[in-house]
């Protein structure tokens, strides 16, 4: 009896081992399956997408204010520059110094960083195969130059559409093509955060002179910025008073189409943009007056204001003076003292005015000259005016991103580049990267794409067969070290986020 128990004992663990190898080898089948067919991890390895994807980079904290911001690792420089800590962790001098994108400071030439390596991110392989691509998607694809290659670029033309980049923005069939909001929002790009002070100003590498308060005032403007409440500024004027706080670009940074994730080197070579945002915290005090933001695009002001009563105005002034009200709408008065947001933008030929989170907008026009005859070597302008007694808190300025059209130190437009538009055809697809001034994309590609069975595609284009996937969540972004561990095992979870594209 106990030999017949033995044998049925080691029959059944027989038969359990298989059915565990059994249940592995489906396990890896469905996981293979899942990998090849439905979703797959990947590591972003360029900054071609910055800052919405960041390759391999450099965390820095401005030495002067604390900004934090991503600045480029470039291998062809950075491995011949490799510094060892004393605990064994692999240090790096950013080279050329980058530039804080808040305060103007170039950090010294012996600041030494980790790096951080490309964000992880989860891309959905089949989706296209079900539904077409929408423009703004972040989409994966095979390099058409290199098909063993996977490159990451944002979707801006579909098949039969006419590509054109005019002033940084992107038309198709000669309209204007406005940006999701969750996508704007993700674009838009720092020129001056009021709350991050240099701790030494005096110093002169703040675009090459001493730090100095970037907002001044206009002409007989009574507003004050107290040396003990730098992030603040106040004002105590007649009610029918307008005060003009401007933004000074000789004292700051400018407009140009910068990135603080690119070689500084390159900045001269960049347009101005004119598409802006700024946003603060205002709160009233006993005498109540007009607050508002105005922005410059070409020869035209816009002014976004709130007044006493309640009343939201959208106005421009054109180059002869003349006022006229373009929107309008009633809203609650806010009391004395009570903090309110005051946001106003320009970007898209769209102009939105947010008081308190009620917003009013204005369509200018999606035409190439809906807004004004274009000058784009004219810089915009951007103030703050207000009347009454009114502390202004937390100012913030933005830029839009800028796709450039022309080759740098030229005026040679590149493919889809403004006077030479680029017609898709069956099939063909444009794409871009975000970070438009280091990204090699449709709009210069100069070979011919390599398909199968000796077939070509034309240059520029990403053909539907390359499509791989859309990208949606940056489930890793660079990650942080324990120790003197040499690999970065924490997450950095306050940058895991969705990656939005079109609607």
């Amino acid at each position: 009896m106990a030999d017949v128990t033995d044998k049925n004992r080691k029959t059944t663990t027989a038969e359990s081992i298989a059915n565990t190898f059994e249940w592995m080898i489906t396990a890896f089948v469905l996981a293979f399956v899942f990998r090849a067919f439905v979703l797959e991890a990947f590591r972003i390895p360029t900054g071609s997408m910055a800052d919405t994807l960041m390759g391999d980079h450099f965390r820095i904290r401005c030495a002067q204010c604390g900004y934090n911001y991503q600045y480029n690792f470039n291998p062809y420089i950075q491995e011949n520059q490799n510094y060892h800590a004393a605990a064994g962790n692999d240090l790096y001098r950013p080279i050329p110094s980058p530039r804080c994108p808040s305060c103007g400071y170039y950090e010294k030439s012996e600041m030494v960083v980790p790096k951080s390596n490309g964000d992880r991110i989860l891309v959905f392989k089949c989706l296209y195969q079900f539904v077409e691509p929408k423009r703004w998607d972040v989409i994966v694809f095979k390099n058409p130059t290199g098909p063993e290659i996977n490159y990451i670029k944002r979707l801006i033309g579909k098949p039969g559409e006419t590509v054109e980049i005019i002033d940084g923005d992107i038309y198709i069939n000669g309209k204007l093509q406005r940006k999701p909001p969750k996508v704007q929002q993700e674009l838009w790009m720092p020129v001056y955060n009021n709350n991050f002070q240099p701790i030494q100003p005096m110093e002169g590498r703040f675009n090459e002179h001493a730090w100095r308060q970037p907002f001044t005032n206009d002409n007989n403007s009574e507003w004050k910025n107290d040396s003990s409440k730098p992030t603040e500024f106040t004002l105590k004027s007649d009610s029918a008073k307008i005060n003009t706080l401007f933004y000074d670009t000789s004292k700051g940074n400018d407009f140009h189409a910068t990135y603080a994730y690119d070689d500084p080197r390159m900045y001269k070579y960049l347009p101005f943009c004119s598409d802006l945002m700024m946003k603060f915290y205002a709160r009233r005090g006993e005498k109540q007056g007009n607050v508002g933001i105005s922005f410059t695009k070409y020869q035209t002001l816009y002014n976004g204001r709130f007044d006493p009563t309640g009343l939201m105005v959208i106005e421009k002034v054109d180059s002869e003076g003349k006022t006229v009200e373009l929107a309008k709408k009633q809203i609650s008065p806010i009391d004395k003292d009570k903090e309110f947001l005051v946001q106003f933008s320009d970007a898209d030929h769209l102009l939105v005015l947010n008081i308190d989170n009620q917003t009013l907008t204005f369509d200018l026009g999606t035409g190439k000259d809906d807004a004004g005859p274009r000058l784009n070597n004219i810089e915009p302008k951007a103030s703050v005016f207000a009347s009454g007694s009114l502390t202004i808190a937390n100012v913030e300025l933005y830029k839009d991103i800028c796709y450039t059209s022309y080759k740098f130190d030229s005026k040679e437009a590149m493919r889809g580049g403004e006077g030479n538009p680029f017609t898709l055809n069956k099939d063909e697809y444009f794409a871009m990267g975000d970070n438009s001034p280091d990204s090699a994309d449709s709009r210069m590609w100069d070979i011919e794409g390599i398909g199968n069975n000796g077939l070509s595609y034309r240059m520029g284009v990403v053909p539907r067969d390359y499509l791989v996937g859309k990208a949606f969540f940056v489930y890793w972004p660079g990650g942080f070290r324990a120790g003197n561990f040499q690999f970065a095992l924490i997450p950095n979870v306050g940058r895991m986020r969705f990656i939005y594209g079109g609607l």
